[in-house]
């Protein structure tokens, strides 16, 4: 429960998190200093220095793009773009790159490999196919999800976040994150996500400054009905 625009030097960004604002001044400067070390590495295919980058810093983790980037690529992204070998893609995955990460075209690194003609890397990209039940659902998600974290953060009054890349919910349930942490700028807190029994978006929010804000909502396609409220 912690405030990212203001993180300490004894707090971590890493592990199943979300660090989704789109405004490089929310963050401390160590933090987009190693977003940017790790984005200039990856897109150079250096893959010694990602690995380095991701092994040492304490703020950002795999699955972070250049914060205030325009493309979105994470480092599976480019290493799909590279072609590179299957022991650098099996080094992103056992640190946790997320598969079903897309970029800002839309593209996943299964995408990108095949378009780049790297066949080598489909089956380990690959992900099971989306149908278009599952496709209609996470899209609803989305939409849901959005829109109750715009209500909470203008409904308590804290300071408005600037622009925000969302999580995609095919995320959360394609990796199976339980749960994945989306912090937001100025609430001093943010949103835990998580699926249940793959039909149900699960969602608890709260701020650490304001006693009692902690809400949990369950998100179907029809829309977000808050179940429980006053924890935390």
């Amino acid at each position: 429960m912690r405030d990212t625009a203001c993180v300490t030097d004894d707090e971590t960004a890493r592990g199943a998190e979300w660090l989704g604002s789109l405004d490089r001044t929310v963050y401390n400067d160590s933090l987009v200093a190693d977003s940017d070390r790790l984005a200039d590495a990856a897109r150079a295919g250096d893959w010694p220095a990602v690995f380095r980058v991701l092994d040492d810093t304490q703020w950002i983790g795999v699955n972070q793009w250049r914060v205030g980037g325009k493309s979105w690529f994470a480092p599976l992204h480019q290493a799909a773009w590279h072609g590179a070998d299957l022991q650098v893609v099996d080094g992103l995955l056992a640190r946790g790159a997320w598969r079903s990460l897309r970029e800002a075209s839309g593209n996943l690194p299964v995408d990108i490999a095949r378009e780049r003609g790297h066949a080598h890397l489909l089956d380990r990209l690959g992900l099971p196919e989306t149908s278009s039940h599952e496709a209609e659902r996470y899209t609803a998600w989305d939409e849901h999800l959005k829109r109750l974290v715009e209500s909470r953060v203008q409904g308590e009054g804290f300071i408005k976040p600037g622009p925000l890349r969302y999580v995609s919910t095919e995320v959360v349930a394609q990796e199976d994150l339980r749960p994945l942490w989306f912090p937001v700028p100025g609430m001093y807190g943010g949103f835990s996500i998580e699926v249940f029994k793959g039909r149900l978006l699960y969602v608890e929010s709260w701020s650490r400054v304001v006693e009692g804000s902690g809400q949990a909502h369950v998100i179907t396609t029809s829309g977000a009905v808050l179940v429980d409220e006053g924890f935390v």
